[in-house]
């Protein structure tokens, strides 16, 4: 008996989303290069992700790792201390995570929480943050003496992308886990954290883990360009030619040149 033919539907794609997965799909197969040659390397690779909430940096990290061997690359995302973390040297829990030889760990949030969310939230005192700005150079200096490559992203989105963005997780039961009391303050203390972000790239961009700046209000280009600026500093075999990996210098941004940018806009506004 003659099996049925399963019906076929025709799909629409916009002929960027096209160009989008293709492109994806070509910096993961070099992301794959990378991380066989990390292994058989040896190399420690710490990739840092922080930013507003909303900001893009779980759909990135996803992209990241979506194809790599789980045995090599780990994320880390955790959960408010415990209250014997409490009692311990604040990066004591980070401490155990870090990257042994061959892996590759990416942290969706990182010890930066004490120069963003506590502090403007009032989860830590003025004297802690201002200490954990000093100290964070020098436990990240310890890091990279110890031969782990360190890369910081900052996802940068605009005031009103991040409303649009919490919306969408309002009405999406996908996203709706999402959200938490601390993102609905966001908006409200939109000022404070732009402060806060300005005090940490200020303090925190040194020349051994500086920061770059990934503007996310397009989130296929943040994506994209984050993975194209991971690739043009890491070396491996057989690496795509370097004009297929060109960054967006509109969407990737030095850390101090922001600093410097949100400093200005700051003078700005208080002489107006």
């Amino acid at each position: 008996m003659e099996e049925k033919r399963e019906k076929k539907v025709k799909v629409w794609k916009k002929e960027s989303t096209i160009a989008y997965e293709q492109e994806l799909a070509l910096l993961q197969v070099e992301l794959l290069k990378f991380q066989n040659y990390v292994k058989s390397s040896g190399l420690k690779i710490l990739m840092i992700f922080e930013g507003r909430d909303a900001a893009g940096k779980g759909g990135t990290i996803k992209r990241i790792t979506e194809h790599l061997n789980p045995r090599g690359a780990r994320i880390v995302a955790l959960e408010k201390p415990s209250d014997t973390e409490k009692t311990q040297w604040y990066f004591q829990r980070y401490v155990k995570h870090l990257p042994s030889a061959g892996e590759i760990v990416l942290f969706d949030r990182s010890w930066y929480n004490r120069s963003m969310v506590e502090p403007v939230m009032g989860f830590c005192s003025e004297r802690e943050h201002h200490k954990f700005l000093k100290d964070a150079p020098e436990f990240e200096k310890m890091i990279v003496d110890e031969d782990i490559k360190i890369f910081k992203f900052y996802f940068s989105v605009s005031k009103s992308e991040q409303a649009k963005r919490f919306t969408a997780r309002e009405t999406d039961p996908l996203k709706q886990y999402k959200l938490s009391p601390v993102d609905k303050e966001s908006q409200k203390l939109w000022n404070e954290y732009s402060l806060a972000k300005f005090m940490m790239l200020s303090a925190t961009h040194t020349d051994d883990a500086p920061w770059t700046i990934v503007k996310s209000d397009n989130k296929k280009k943040a994506r994209i360009n984050c993975i194209k600026h991971i690739l043009n500093f890491v070396e491996y075999p057989d690496k795509i030619k370097s004009k297929k990996i060109k960054v967006d210098t509109d969407i990737i941004v030095y850390g101090r040149d922001e600093a410097i940018s949100m400093e200005k806009k700051f003078k700005f506004s208080l002489k107006s």
